[in-house]
């Protein structure tokens, strides 16, 4: 099978690694399609993804608008040139190309729909199917619900093992504690009007921790200047070890909060999105591994992580808590592989018996 698989951010590629791993193993033939975002190439460059660039990715709805014209043209002379017999991704311009060329898309999707409407209303639409976490509803007969999230596809202790060598690499030892702090830019269409923490919050924040052992932060926007000396740098594709060994997760990254869930690292996030998210809902209400607060909730915020920070037994306790996650959920990567080599019949026996994906515990 000739299978196109697009990277819109550097989460993707984590997303998709694996997958891509098992494909090639089988002898499918990957062709990756990537925008030109320096941190997702960095990332394909460091696990040895060849890939082929279809442009640099905009700010702005009008810029935006007009590139996602460019990257379709791009991929429809790749899918063909390439002879393309199915293509995955998380984007629309994958999902446009279905209806033009006959060829057949699955979209991954782990946002709910009142937050991605746009991605929703132009590419769902025209995806054949959008394979989604189970802990999100959608109102459309081409979802299919595995039990799992995405950030299991790499985070899974069949695929990931921590490095201990990260230790050295942040200048600390093993007994050392430390935070990781994560602050977004902000910048997606989705994320109108949406904020998290300020610099004057960020600064309370550090004030507070540094009390407690060190701090690290890994900004997506250029860090204030009164705030570079606490950047983590180590590569990019070792924050998964430190983040896996921090004592704990405090930002306003959505999926930096989920991965540290995942990691069984205890996570405080604070943005306008906190309690309107289905996928962090479920690992805040159900498996208690993170928090989430509003902005006006700034204090509550300090309070729970003062009280979880003076908790000796804080990471056996969350790592009990993430065993129970992973004993509910399924190896998202061998599901994904499964439902890709085996498309469309994948999809009528997931649609006739949806526990089928029990199998791949």
């Amino acid at each position: 099978m000739r299978i196109l698989i697009d990277i819109g951010h550097p989460a993707h590629v984590h997303l998709f690694k694996n997958l891509i791993y098992r494909l090639k193993k089988e002898n499918h033939e990957v062709t990756i399609t990537v925008k030109e975002i320096p941190s997702a190439i960095a990332l394909l460059e460091k696990f040895d993804l060849p890939y082929i660039s279809i442009g640099k990715k905009r700010d702005g709805l009008f810029f935006k608008g007009l590139h996602q014209i460019l990257y379709f043209f791009k991929l429809l002379l790749i899918v063909k040139k390439k002879k393309i017999s199915l293509t995955v991704g998380c984007s629309i311009t994958i999902a446009h190309l279905t209806p033009l060329t006959g060829i057949p898309s699955l979209i991954l999707d782990d946002d709910d729909d009142h937050v991605e409407p746009l991605f929703v209303k132009y590419g769902h639409r025209y995806a054949s199917h959008v394979l989604t976490p189970s802990s999100i509803k959608r109102k459309t007969r081409k979802a299919i619900y595995y039990n799992g999230t995405h950030e299991l596809a790499y985070l899974h202790p069949a695929y990931f093992k921590p490095d201990p060598g990260v230790f050295d690499d942040l200048g600390v030892n093993a007994n050392t504690p430390f935070f990781i702090l994560r602050f977004v830019a902000f910048k997606g269409h989705h994320d109108r009007g949406m904020s998290g923490f300020s610099l004057e919050r960020k600064k309370i924040l550090i004030q507070l921790l540094e009390k407690y052992g060190r701090v690290f932060i890994n900004s997506e926007k250029q860090l204030e200047p009164s705030l570079e000396t606490y950047r983590i740098r180590i590569s990019p594709e070792k924050i998964h070890s430190a983040l896996f060994y921090a004592t704990m997760f405090i930002g306003d990254s959505q999926t930096m909060t989920s991965e540290a869930c995942i990691l069984g690292t205890p996570a405080v996030k604070m943005n306008t999105f906190a309690r309107l998210l289905s996928v962090p809902n479920e690992l805040e209400n159900k498996y208690q591994l993170c928090y989430a607060y509003k902005p006006e909730k700034f204090n509550d915020l300090m309070n729970k992580i003062e009280e979880l920070v003076s908790n000796k037994d804080l990471k056996v306790q969350w790592r009990d808590k993430r065993d129970a996650l992973l004993k509910d959920k399924i190896d998202v990567t061998a599901f994904f592989v499964w439902f890709v080599e085996n498309y469309p019949q994948s999809y009528k026996i997931m649609k006739k018996n949806p526990e089928f994906q029990l199998s791949f515990k």
